[in-house]
């Protein structure tokens, strides 16, 4: 793969949209008809409560909720979708379900809601792709999704803020590094290799290395012609140049720059 394989198309913009959207649509009808639609969240070991694994990433408390998640929402899955096009359906929905699984299986007696944790698959699986790709564009994608939301990582522990599903967050952050070792990524640019790093290379028959002895000294390999003329078989001209090398008597004083 190389750079012209990252193509914008419509779907880089808008899948993160369109997403996003139906976000603020479905939190328009939950406070215009009062929907209660806290009680299709995530309920841990409860068999009424695996609809949440399906329903919950779309269901938030509150605007400044659902605010939050929107920002990173239209940026990571933007991110995605450029990147790892042939991928990104397949991590959204997967990403979705297996993390609503985990937080059903270790989920405190609780109802699990809002979109954090399909965002930590995001980050997660942004982030090791990169770095397992070891493609210098993914690995620089990779430190910026570490600069902007790095910080998300201190709440996938318990200890920071109870009132948030810590294990929402660790179960997408587990699934999101899971996936990148299941999809297979195709294989980027390979590395320049040069004649000189080659396994059968012979400086003896490389024109330019004949031109440097065995300690890396230039020598001269001028050979004569029939007419008696020098020739280079590596650097040659038809033109004459003649070097001409003058020494200053003085040196040359300027006084238009001034040095601080």
């Amino acid at each position: 793969m190389n750079d012209h394989q990252f193509k914008f198309s419509n779907a880089v913009i808008g899948l993160p949209v369109f997403f996003v959207l139906f976000l603020w649509i479905l939190y328009w009808f939950q406070i215009r008809y009062d929907f209660d639609f806290y009680k299709n969240g995530i309920y841990p070991r409860d068999f009424s409560g695996l609809q949440g694994v399906l329903f919950s990433p779309f269901i938030h408390e509150n605007l400044n909720h659902l605010y939050n998640n929107s920002i990173p929402l239209l940026v990571l899955l933007a991110a995605l979708q450029y990147f790892y096009p042939k991928q990104s359906i397949k991590v959204i929905i997967f990403g979705i379900l297996f993390s609503g699984l985990i937080t059903w299986i270790i989920g405190r007696q609780n109802y699990h809601i809002g979109a954090s944790g399909l965002i930590y698959v995001l980050v997660s699986f942004i982030f090791f792709k990169g770095i397992q790709t070891r493609y210098y564009r993914l690995v620089a994608l990779s430190l910026s999704v570490i600069l902007l939301y790095g910080g998300m990582i201190w709440y996938v522990f318990p200890e920071i803020d109870n009132t948030i599903s810590w294990e929402g967050h660790l179960a997408g952050f587990i699934t999101g590094f899971a996936m990148t070792l299941f999809y297979k990524t195709p294989e980027y640019t390979k590395p320049v290799v040069y004649d000189w790093q080659k396994a059968d290379f012979n400086p003896e028959n490389d024109p330019f290395m004949k031109h440097f002895d065995d300690n890396g000294n230039f020598i001269n390999t001028e050979i004569l012609t029939d007419e008696g003329e020098d020739f280079n078989p590596y650097f040659n001209s038809n033109f004459l140049v003649n070097y001409t090398i003058t020494k200053s008597e003085s040196p040359i004083e300027d006084n238009s720059i001034d040095k601080n």
